[in-house]
């Protein structure tokens, strides 16, 4: 167990109703993704490498404007959101 693994904050979701929530993994995937372990980052948040992107965007648009960036906002909300709850439903299933 790494130093930080201790500061990561529980999932109320999981400790009051016993199942996990659309954010469960996420801590772990980016200490994972900031480690280097990709393909594990990946497996434990599959929307880790999207997640990302869309962050980068938005700090990257509030120094640039450019044409469309409206567009590509909206889409990339749209891309993670569907990763999310198809990894969720997934998770549900298995």
């Amino acid at each position: 167990m790494s130093s930080l693994e201790g500061y990561m904050l529980p999932c109320l979701s999981k400790k009051l109703l016993g199942m996990d929530c659309l954010g469960c993994g996420l801590q772990r995937a980016a200490l994972f993704l900031f480690k280097g372990e990709f393909v594990l980052a990946f497996k434990m948040y599959p929307a880790i490498f999207t997640l990302f992107i869309l962050a980068f965007f938005l700090i990257f648009n509030l120094f640039i404007k450019f044409k469309h960036d409206e567009t590509i906002k909206i889409s990339l909300v749209i891309l993670n959101l569907g990763i999310i709850v198809t990894s969720f439903i997934l998770k549900i299933i298995n």
